[in-house]
């Protein structure tokens, strides 16, 4: 069997023969340059299973080897050695494209799993960019513009962002993504940090030695851990207390963790997956976020369409919802009504793909003789978030305070849709105060 071929790069000889020397034990064919220019000599003339180049060389920054590999040869996956610490230029690097990247002094444990999950991108590389995306329905421009970059960041190691309304897919997104690349061997760890009490969050998270605290009867195993060789998706990331925004920014930075109790820093191969329905953005601007995990965690980001913006996947979906709950139910025969279509692509969805299937469930089980019709599905009326109706009367048996926060809740809703869930434009919007906003919000239970 072939040989794969691995280039080098590094103007340091005592670097370059650790590297080669590393590599040949593992069975790959190494070709070493010193230069940029001999890199792309060698690039020319030879295919190569992957690339490992330094960013400090003699004839220019190691970055634009990197830019020049996406150009010319983008089936070669590339990975960047760079200084301790400097984690700002492994982030410029990801972002131009870069598979991974590894700091000095090189560890060579840390090394063969680089290499390791390289290899396994290019042996796989067909099927990585084929593989059949039935799970995420629709076949509007959207969806299609969200497949092609699922497949084009799959192939990378660099932390991914998934932002989007609630109820529109975040984490079937993540799931995708690790399912398209080398690591879906490996575990998918989903984490909703918003569901894990602040006081239980970095045992949870890193684990815990036996005696570290009042009831800590055994070693745990955290959930970071427990993704090694695989994907941590850290749904609801702005959630995150700044404490622990701290400890997840230097797992990112030396890919190592520290379990509560333990005394040292225990090396992690993972890939972060983030996902929020707020915008981040803000939340760093509000300082709730720290802006520095931003950067880390944001290197990729993928924006996922809310319904509304893809109206003409309505049939597929409920199509594909309908037949679900047939077989859930025994009733194979359940089928939706053109009144019901079409009340369907009329209505404005304010919790999106989770809401459709929700709508559907509760209208299978009222329905009769499985035909759901219009009246099954109990649409909510769209409300104007800026022009509030107030109703003449009020329902037999319905009470005006019920109906009163049926319309506020329509209105908040709407007015942090058109804001893209920005509450102080949502409240500007609504003409109250920021406070007021978020006390009827509470309140509410909108979020």
């Amino acid at each position: 069997m072939k040989k794969p071929r691995a280039l080098v790069v590094d103007d340091e000889p005592d670097i370059r023969e650790l590297l080669s020397i590393t590599l040949e034990r593992m069975n790959l064919e190494v070709t070493a340059a010193d230069t940029i220019a001999a890199a792309t000599r060698e690039l020319r003339a030879n295919p190569f299973d992957l690339c490992l180049t330094d960013m400090r060389l003699p004839d220019g920054d190691g970055l634009s080897l990197v830019e020049w590999i996406q150009t010319h040869k983008p089936q070669t996956p590339v990975a960047v050695i760079t200084a301790h610490g400097n984690v700002e230029t492994a982030v410029r690097a990801l972002k131009l494209g870069a598979f991974d990247f590894i700091s000095k002094p090189v560890d060579v444990a840390a090394l063969r799993k680089l290499i390791i999950a390289t290899l396994k991108l290019g042996e796989n590389i067909e099927s990585t960019m084929q593989l059949p995306q039935v799970k995420l329905l629709g076949g509007s421009r959207a969806m299609e513009q969200l497949r092609e970059m699922i497949e084009r960041v799959a192939r990378s190691q660099a932390p991914v962002h998934i932002y989007g309304e609630s109820g529109t897919g975040k984490e079937l997104v993540a799931h995708l993504i690790h399912e398209a690349g080398p690591r879906r061997e490996g575990p998918f760890v989903p984490v909703n940090c918003g569901a894990i009490p602040t006081e239980l969050m970095e045992s949870e998270l890193f684990g815990h030695r036996k005696g570290s605290f009042t009831g800590a009867v055994a070693d745990k195993q955290g959930l970071i851990q427990s993704a090694e060789g695989g994907t941590l998706f850290l749904d609801e990331i702005a959630d995150l207390p700044l404490h622990m925004q701290v400890k997840l920014l230097r797992v990112i930075q030396e890919k190592t963790i520290r379990p509560v109790g333990e005394s040292r820093e225990l090396p992690i191969d993972v890939r972060i997956l983030s996902a929020t329905h707020k915008n981040l953005a803000a939340q760093v601007a509000e300082g709730k976020f720290r802006e520095d995990l931003f950067y880390r965690v944001n290197v990729i980001e993928i924006r996922v369409p809310s319904l509304r913006e893809r109206l003409e996947d309505i049939d597929e979906l409920v199509d594909s919802i309908v037949a679900r709950l047939g077989r859930q139910i025994g009733n194979r025969s359940l089928r939706v009504t053109e009144a019901a279509s079409k009340a369907l692509r009329e209505y404005h969805f304010p919790g999106n793909v989770r809401e459709l299937e929700n709508v559907l469930e509760r209208a299978a089980t009222l329905c009769v003789n499985g035909v759901i019709d219009a009246g099954d599905l109990q649409l909510r009326p769209k409300v104007a978030a800026t022009e509030v109706p107030i109703p003449n009367s009020v329902a037999p048996g319905e009470r005006l305070g019920d109906a009163l926060e049926d319309i506020e809740r329509d209105a908040i809703v709407r007015a942090l849709e058109q804001t893209r869930y920005n509450k102080t434009k949502a409240a500007q919007l609504l003409g109250m105060t920021f406070r007021s906003l978020r006390y009827r919000i509470k309140k509410l239970g909108i979020e």
